[in-house]
C-alpha cells in the first residue's frame, strides 16, 4: 500500500494494535528536486540543538515523528535516553558519548571472513525483521537528476540497537539478497538522505565486510548527532589535478575525501568516483569505512567553516572481524569521523585524545600499504578523466 506524495505525517505512524501492523503496507516518502538543499544549512551559534529544536524538514518530521512512535511501542531493544556526551580536551575535538545498552544488547556480528564474502540468506537479514520496524520507501520523483543511477527503493528500518537519536538503516530492496558492498544507487540514497535533512548533524555512514559490519546485507547507517565533527571543515590537499580526490590532513584519521555542492552531474560524478574506489577496495581484500556529511568544500578550512555541500570521506583499514573486547570503544564509520561511542562508564570518564588516536591508530593500514591504495585510487580517478 503506497501513501501518495503529500500525504500527512501520520501516514507514517504504525496503527495502535500492533495485530494491524503487518496489514498496514509501507509508505513512501516520495521526493523531488526542490526538497534536496545543499546550501543554508549551518550550526546555529548557540551550541548543539536537537533534531526537534532545529526547524525540520518534511523528511526530519517522517522520521523523527516515526522513530519515536516505534520507542514508545518499545520496538527497539533498549529505550535511548540523552546520553552522557562530553567533547574531549585536545585539538582534535572528539566527541565521546557514553552508550553501556548499545555495547551490551547489540546483536553479535555475524561470521564474516571476507571482505567480498556472499550474501547467506540463513544468516539474520533484514528480510527477517518486523513489519513496524519500516518507517517509509525512499521514493525519488523522476524530476531528479542521475536518473541513470536510479536502482530499487530505499527502505528506511529503525536501528534496534540506536547509537544516537534517529538511528535507522537504509537498506535497498531486502529480497535482492545484495551483500555488504556498495552500490551507486545506495549511496546516492544516503547523500540525498543528507541532502533531505535541514539538520547539520544529520549524517549517513557505511561499514564494509571487514570495517565492523555486523550484517552481511547492504544497508547504510543515518542518525543525528547533534555536534560538529572534525572531518566537516578538515582541511585537505589535492591528489589528483582535476580536484576530485583530496586527502585529509588532520586527525582523527587520514581519509579520501570526495565533496559535491549538490544535485545534479557534479553528484552523479561523485559517486561514481566514490564506487570505483570502494570496488577496488572491495576487490583487493581492503576494509573500508564511509561518512557523508555536511562540510566545508575541500581546501584549506577549519572546524568552524561554513557547510557549503556535501563530504564524503573513505577510510581504507585493517580488516577486523568480530568485535573487540576490552577497548574503550570500536573503530568504524562514526569513530573515524570523530564520534566515540564509548561502552563502560569507567572507559568514559578516563578517556583521552592520545588513548583514543592509539585505539583508532592501530586499526589504520600500514604507512606503505597505504601509499600504495592513495596511488592506486589516484591512478583510478586519472583513468577516469581521461
Amino acid at each position: 500500500m503506497a501513501i501518495p506524495h503529500g500525504s500527512n505525517e501520520t501516514s507514517y505512524l504504525l496503527p495502535p494494535n500492533s495485530e494491524d501492523w503487518g496489514g498496514h503496507g509501507i509508505p513512501d516518502f516520495v521526493y523531488g528536486q526542490k526538497e534536496l538543499v545543499p546550501e543554508g544549512i549551518q550550526w546555529p551559534r548557540s551550541g548543539p540543538s536537537l533534531p526537534d529544536t532545529l526547524p525540520l524538514s518534511r523528511f526530519d518530521s517522517a522520521l523523527c515523528l516515526a522513530w519515536r512512535q516505534r520507542m514508545e511501542l518499545g520496538l527497539f531493544r533498549y529505550c535511548l535516553g540523552e546520553l552522557q556526551t562530553q567533547t574531549l580536551p585536545g585539538a582534535v575535538g572528539f566527541v565521546a558519548q557514553l552508550n553501556v545498552e548499545r555495547g551490551v544488547q547489540r546483536r553479535s556480528p555475524q561470521n564474516i571472513r571476507s571482505v567480498r564474502q556472499a550474501f547467506d540468506p540463513e544468516q539474520f537479514n533484514f528480510n527477517q525483521i518486523r513489519p513496524g520496524e519500516v518507517l517509509f520507501r525512499l521514493h525519488r520523483e523522476p524530476d531528479l537528476p542521475s536518473a541513470a543511477l536510479q536502482q530499487d527503493d530505499i527502505l528506511v528500518v529503525i536501528n534496534v540497537s540506536p547509537l544516537e537519536w534517529g538511528h535507522v538503516l537504509l537498506v535497498p530492496e531486502p529480497t535482492r539478497g545484495l551483500p555488504q558492498r556498495l552500490l551507486p544507487g545506495a549511496l546516492q540514497a544516503g547523500v540525498e538522505a543528507v541532502l533531505l535533512s535541514s539538520h547539520p548533524g544529520f549524517r549517513v555512514g557505511f561499514n564494509s565486510l571487514g570495517g565492523l559490519a555486523s550484517v552481511n546485507h547492504l544497508h547504510l547507517h543515518g542518525y543525528y548527532l547533534a555536534h560538529r565533527l572534525p572531518v566537516e571543515g578538515a582541511p585537505s590537499k589535492p591528489l589528483d589535478p582535476g580536484g576530485h580526490l583530496h586527502l585529509l590532513q588532520d586527525l582523527p584519521a587520514p581519509g579520501f575525501l570526495f565533496y559535491t555542492s549538490g544535485p545534479g552531474p557534479d553528484l552523479e560524478a561523485l559517486i561514481s568516483r566514490v564506487c570505483r574506489a570502494t570496488d577496488y577496495l572491495a576487490d583487493h581484500e581492503i576494509a573500508h569505512n564511509l561518512f557523508v556529511t555536511r562540510g566545508a568544500p575541500p581546501g584549506k578550512t577549519s572546524s568552524s567553516s561554513a557547510l557549503t555541500g556535501v563530504r564524503v570521506i573513505l577510510w581504507a583499514r585493517k580488516s577486523s572481524f568480530g568485535i573487540k573486547e576490552g577497548e574503550a570503544f570500536n573503530v568504524a564509520l562514526c569513530e573515524l569521523a570523530g564520534h566515540l561511542p564509548v561502552k563502560t562508564s569507567q572507559d568514559f570518564s578516563s578517556l583521552t585524545e592520545a588513548a583514543a588516536l592509539a585505539v583508532i591508530r592501530d586499526c589504520l593500514l600500514p604507512p606503505a600499504q597505504a601509499g600504495e591504495v592513495q596511488a592506486a585510487l589516484v591512478a583510478l580517478i586519472a583513468k577516469e578523466e581521461q
